[in-house]
């Protein structure tokens, strides 16, 4: 069994966690951040549960994504997901495409 080497915790890349206001003024490429066809209907079936805690309990998420900068991270409620973007507070837009994971904050 591996063990977890300590002494390069730092090395690890870890999300630039940002404020929901800044996403809209992101800039995102065309690709997709997961490779494969079961990991995308993952994710999105993933955003469609998290929309719903969203709007019936104001859960809040920790939404893991990639811009053109690097990998960042916002804790927000999710309003609504649609075919291609998911949509936060104020009807800021965050494509689904470029979204690693989401998770209860």
């Amino acid at each position: 069994m591996r063990s977890l080497d300590l002494k390069n915790i730092d090395n690890v890349i870890r999300p630039n966690l940002i404020e929901k206001e800044e996403v809209a003024s992101l800039h995102y490429p065309a690709n997709d951040v997961l490779p494969t066809i079961i990991d995308r209907e993952y994710r999105r079936q993933s955003l469609i549960r998290a929309t719903r805690a969203g709007n019936l309990d104001k859960v809040k998420f920790k939404i893991t994504f990639e811009d053109d900068k690097g990998l960042k991270e916002v804790h927000t409620t999710i309003w609504a997901t649609t075919e291609f973007n998911i949509v936060l507070k104020r009807g800021v837009p965050l494509p689904i495409r470029r979204i690693y994971s989401v998770r209860i904050a």
